[in-house]
């Protein structure tokens, strides 16, 4: 991939990062006129093109916005493109790019960040630092280092990015809505769930403490490695920790590798989540390809910025539904929908019937590779059976209906763990033992 240009500044005040999203807004408000009037005046058989176009526009658009601004909007662009199939083919292609690199900051800005947090010269901080970016993601960049004879990545939080969260993400909400076509009311919460979520991935203290807690709870399992991190060179807005050689976890993926290897790192990556899920009850919630590499056979493990802990009052209820029996019972699976706050008071005979059905199927499938020894994630027809049950979901009116905001806050980053897990295992084309949490 060619090297992007340095930005030169970042908008850090809230008043300005707004500025800029509304300045989106409007013009993808403005294409969406422009294309209702080309197609109230067009043949059937040209609708689908200028729909296609439309789509086209506003994800360039949108992109161009998120990657200036980084953070918030970066971050939700990154978020989304995980599921190839929830966005249109357009904006899957534009927010895939934030899964691995972003327009990097300029040096200048990156110094002064780096010299206002440690009030020591960069200099004095490391025996050698490239003031190029080797990555720029949706937080911050990663710049390679030097100290005491090892090669370190040292992560940079962009400037104004903590600050503004919170403006950020109520003015890429309706964006967002709009691109995905939800209503507010029914995402309140989830919204919140994501709020909360994101502002901790602000705060790099926060950070080094999950990820030295995660790795050594992790440390017994087969095939997993993690970087070490360096305390004395780290802050709210700095990371410093081992610079990891290896390969994406997509490289890998789509390189020449065995089955056997394919299903060696498929393993090491179905057992550290289940055994962060079922054991430790927190978890790695941001499974996209570029947070892994693959190395001598082995996984390694990067950037805990985005974990979510669950109780175990919620992880019983959960995964309640893995038991088969549940699906034999409509007086069970009621009480477990109600419980998870999928099926609520207010819901009619209609609508309770509706849920119970989508709950079964759901249940059935995505539960599929728990209920054998071992499961084939490489088989094209489960992947392809869940986003055919995603695009059926969507395009049924009556479900529309179903007002109100369903589902525990908490199942949001556990379904997003799980999806991309199921995701990553598919791309590797791995057969994995599936059955138990792996003991250390």
């Amino acid at each position: 991939m060619a090297a992007q240009p340095a930005q030169e500044s970042i908008r850090s005040t809230p008043l300005t990062r707004m500025a800029d999203l509304a300045g989106t807004g409007a013009r993808v408000g403005m294409n969406y006129l422009k294309y209702y009037g080309q197609r109230a005046v067009s043949s059937d058989a040209s609708k689908p093109a200028l729909r296609r176009e439309l789509d086209e526009v506003n994800a360039r658009d949108v992109y161009a916005s998120f990657s200036r601004l980084k953070g918030g909007p970066l971050k939700l662009a990154q978020m989304l493109s995980i599921d190839d199939n929830l966005l249109p083919p357009a904006y899957a292609a534009q927010f895939s790019q934030a899964q691995y690199s972003a327009p990097p900051l300029s040096w200048p800005l990156v110094r002064r960040t780096l010299e206002r947090e440690f009030s020591q010269t960069v200099e004095a901080l490391y025996d050698s630092f490239s003031p190029e970016a080797a990555h720029g993601a949706s937080i911050g960049q990663v710049h390679q280092a030097t100290r005491d004879g090892k090669k370190l990545a040292v992560k940079v939080q962009y400037p104004g990015v903590a600050d503004s969260m919170r403006s950020d993400l109520r003015v890429v909400k309706p964006v967002a809505l709009q691109i995905l076509g939800l209503r507010e009311e029914d995402i309140a919460h989830y919204f919140t769930e994501v709020e909360t979520r994101l502002l901790e991935e602000t705060d790099y203290v926060a950070e080094l403490k999950r990820s030295q807690e995660i790795a050594a709870a992790c440390a017994g399992l087969t095939g997993l490695r993690f970087p070490a991190f360096y305390p004395d060179r780290c802050s709210a807005r700095v990371l410093t920790m081992d610079w990891m050689e290896g390969v994406t976890l997509d490289r890998f993926a789509a390189s020449s590798a065995t089955q056997e290897e394919r299903d060696r790192i498929g393993q090491a990556l179905w057992d550290f989540y289940q055994y962060q899920i079922h054991v430790l009850h927190l978890f790695h919630a941001d499974p996209h390809p570029g947070n892994f590499l693959v190395v001598d056979g082995e996984l390694i493990v990067l950037d805990f910025g985005c974990t979510r802990a669950i109780t175990p009052e919620f992880h019983e209820k959960q995964f309640a539904f893995l038991n088969p029996a549940l699906l034999e019972s409509d007086a069970a699976l009621e009480a477990a929908l109600r419980d998870m706050d999928v099926l609520l008071p207010a819901d009619g005979p209609a609508q309770r019937g509706k849920i119970m059905d989508l709950a079964r199927q759901s249940i059935e499938l995505l539960t599929r590779p728990f209920q054998t020894e071992r499961f084939d994630f490489g088989d094209p027809a489960f992947m392809q059976a869940i986003y055919l049950m995603g695009d059926a979901n969507r395009q049924d009116r009556s479900l529309r209906s179903l007002r109100g905001a369903r589902g525990r806050s908490e199942s949001v980053y556990l379904n997003r763990a799980f999806f991309g897990l199921f995701s990553l295992l598919h791309r590797l084309r791995a057969t994995v033992e599936t059955k138990s949490p792996p003991a250390v």
